[in-house]
């Protein structure tokens, strides 16, 4: 038997959730106190999880502390295809080797928020790899074209003239067929996984099987404004070290700060509106976004590292008079120098050593100027650049 308290269903039902499908039914599943098989999937793209994937994670290990049964699909088959939901351009294709590099910490990862011991973990390559062309074109058949050219991200980017290739349209059908084969009662994903969601539902009912329930969950933007994503670089990954966590938070504007206590944090509701009633009166957004980041810091760290980071993020922004609100720069695969380029911090690479020569380049946290452009790749930190550019660098 399973933990049927009323008020724990209702919050995981409607905290950060922007749909569910079908909610009568789910709603009598959990309140009969069966335990459900509870399906969710995660390519692995990139090699780390950020704040954004970790929302419906985190509704996960709530209704496994329920007692339900979490499987978890690791996507190394499918993030070879490449989820083409709310992107604007085609995926690029992923080599075996690139998709087993990303895996490497994927479980280490996940135990930071799932009970590892108590999940069922599988990877998808076992049975889509095995699946015989036949079976694609049967599953194929369950959709159309008029539907795939539909969809939302799809249509814009046919508006525009812009590719989309069949590879693409493949995508939901192997999604689904996931879910035939672990045979779950509920999938969970993120809001942009909606269409391949009820890809699931479609293909179980071409197997004359149970339809899932589907419970979405509210994207969350990232450090510049835009959903977060790997691919945009925006991210703040739930295995980032605890300074750099704590910087990145800081750096979100404003007015996604609630946004971020709802989705990132176990800040009770009612806290939350005492919490906006603090800033309509006028307390200081600053010390506000502190304690999100303490929170968030000491969800994935520990409430000591999350200390440990909000006494160093005082040292460096607050007593130096550094803007709160500084631009974050994912270098990725390490160099920070086209990172700083790309992201228009500086003009070129030349105009980067003429600043570093002439003693304009502070790594504040080591409080020294940096004498080699090279150090820039080495060393994560914040960074004052000239008279009135700061920007904190962080690894990708």
């Amino acid at each position: 038997m399973t933990n049927t308290d009323k008020q724990k269903i209702q919050e995981i039902l409607s905290r950060g959730v922007e749909d569910v499908f079908v909610r009568d039914h789910l709603e009598k599943a959990l309140f009969s106190g069966k335990v459900l098989r509870i399906k969710f999937g995660i390519d692995p793209t990139g090699p780390k999880i950020h704040l954004g994937r970790a929302i419906p994670l985190r509704k996960l290990r709530a209704l496994q502390d329920l007692g339900h049964q979490v499987i978890l699909i690791i996507g190394d088959f499918t993030a070879r295809i490449g989820d083409p939901s709310d992107k604007t351009e085609k995926r690029p294709v992923l080599t075996k080797k690139q998709v087993r590099d990303n895996m490497k910490n994927y479980k280490k990862s996940l135990a930071k928020i799932i009970d590892i011991k108590k999940a069922k973990i599988v990877y998808n390559s076992r049975w889509l790899s095995r699946l015989p062309f036949e079976k694609v074109i049967e599953l194929a058949d369950s959709f159309s074209v008029k539907q795939m050219e539909n969809r939302r991200n799809f249509k814009e980017r046919l508006e525009r003239g812009d590719e989309v290739s069949l590879r693409e349209f493949l995508y939901p059908l192997m999604q689904g067929y996931d879910s035939v084969v672990v045979g779950d009662y509920l999938e969970i994903g993120g809001f942009d996984q909606l269409f391949n969601l009820k890809a699931g539902r479609t293909i179980q009912k071409h197997y004359n099987m149970l339809e899932q329930d589907i419970l979405t969950t509210a994207m969350l933007p990232g450090t510049d404004g835009r959903k977060m994503s790997t691919s945009w670089g925006n991210v703040i990954n739930i295995t980032d070290a605890p300074d750099d966590m704590f910087g990145k938070v800081m750096s979100i504007k404003d007015d996604l700060m609630m946004e971020y206590f709802l989705l990132c944090t176990g800040v009770s509701l009612g806290e939350m509106e005492l919490i906006k009633k603090e800033l309509s009166g006028g307390k200081n957004p600053r010390d506000i976004k502190m304690r999100l980041a303490h929170e968030i810091v000491s969800l994935y760290h520990g409430a000591k590292k999350a200390d440990s980071a909000r006494n160093s993020f005082v040292s460096v922004f607050q007593k130096r008079d550094v803007p709160e609100e500084v631009v974050v720069i994912t270098a990725k695969n390490g160099d920070a120098t086209a990172a700083l380029v790309e992201s228009k911090i500086v003009a070129s690479k030349s105009e980067l050593r003429r600043l570093v020569s002439a003693g304009a380049v502070t790594h504040l946290e080591a409080k020294n100027k940096v004498t080699d452009i090279d150090y820039l790749n080495k060393h994560n930190g914040t960074y004052k650049i000239g008279s009135r550019r700061f920007v904190r660098i962080v690894n990708g």
